[in-house]
């Protein structure tokens, strides 16, 4: 009984997925940067190369430092920390709009990790 519990729970564990890298956004109440993000950006996210590479993770300013490691003090919102094990590796600072996030997420992705844009 005990070995089919373990197995079971054992199988469980290693079925759920393991992200080594996050994308972090830093956000507070009444962003007006971060409601545009979440409009321009925020359904497709998810959908992208960028987005199943570095999963999102939403953390309020005011609790950033209880759930990651950046590397220097969050001060603006939108905020996003590339994260590996709750460390920051890279961040991008505000949001001007999608023409600027997609490429600069993209150099900062392949800067900092093993991220590859895929081939079509």
């Amino acid at each position: 009984m005990i070995r089919t519990v373990t197995a079971l729970s054992l199988a469980a564990f290693t079925a759920l997925p393991v992200w080594a890298v996050e994308l972090v956004m830093v956000e507070q109440p009444g962003c007006i940067y971060c409601e545009r993000w979440d409009k321009e950006i925020a359904p497709a996210y998810p959908k992208t190369a960028e987005g199943e590479f570095a999963p999102l993770r939403r953390v309020d300013i005011s609790v950033v430092e209880d759930s990651v490691t950046p590397q220097r003090a969050v001060v603006f919102t939108p905020t996003f920390l590339l994260v590996e094990d709750d460390t920051e590796l890279g961040r991008l600072e505000g949001y001007p709009g999608a023409e600027f996030f997609w490429p600069m997420l993209n150099m900062l992705l392949r800067d900092k990790t093993d991220f590859e844009e895929p081939t079509e």
